[in-house]
């Protein structure tokens, strides 16, 4: 049989597949599955659209709202969570943007240089100083030295002071301009 099917096919015939999950299966029966009428097994056959509005019928839903309608919000909501907590991780921490820090429209960040990390990193290195010290000297946290260095300036939120420093005590060019 077609792996999708087209409507025609009758689901019990000898070699037959679910033709959601693929599994070989005996007994097939038919379901709709986000509006395409297929011929699924029996651990597939929860996800027929009929059965979870409670419109096919089936026996063993324990009286007719009781079965798998009651959990339906409760599952929306666990995959609205899911996906937010995807999108988190995909985009990553935006914590610091909630929190006191630079403000942003006062001091942004320019325009940098390309390879400005390494450039940095070198320059700090030839005058023998560790990023902490650089870091007392501008009048930062070190945490903004080190996302510097590591060319993620824009990400860690470092503003364009913050750069203007760091050109100043190492005599060094970050911004194109």
């Amino acid at each position: 049989m077609a792996k999708y099917s087209t409507g025609s096919g009758g689901g019990g015939g000898s070699g037959d597949a679910c033709e959601l999950c693929g599994r070989e299966d005996t007994s097939l029966s038919e379901a709709n599955v986000a509006g395409a009428r297929l011929l699924v097994c029996g651990d597939c056959a929860p996800h027929d659209d009929n059965a979870r509005s409670g419109g096919s019928g089936r026996a063993g839903g324990g009286g007719g709202g009781g079965g798998r309608g009651a959990d339906e919000p409760n599952r929306k909501k666990r995959a609205a969570q899911n996906v937010a907590k995807a999108m988190d991780a995909s985009t990553g921490d935006s914590r610091h943007w909630e929190e006191e820090g630079t403000d942003y429209e006062e001091d942004r960040l320019p325009y940098l240089v390309k390879g400005y990390g390494e450039v940095v990193t070198e320059a700090r290195q030839d005058a023998g100083m560790t990023a902490e010290d650089l870091a007392a000297e501008v009048g930062v946290d070190a945490d903004q030295i080190h996302a510097v260095e590591d060319g993620r300036a824009a990400r860690a939120g470092v503003g364009g002071s913050t750069v203007r420093g760091i050109e100043q005590a190492l005599d060094v060019t970050l911004v194109d301009e």
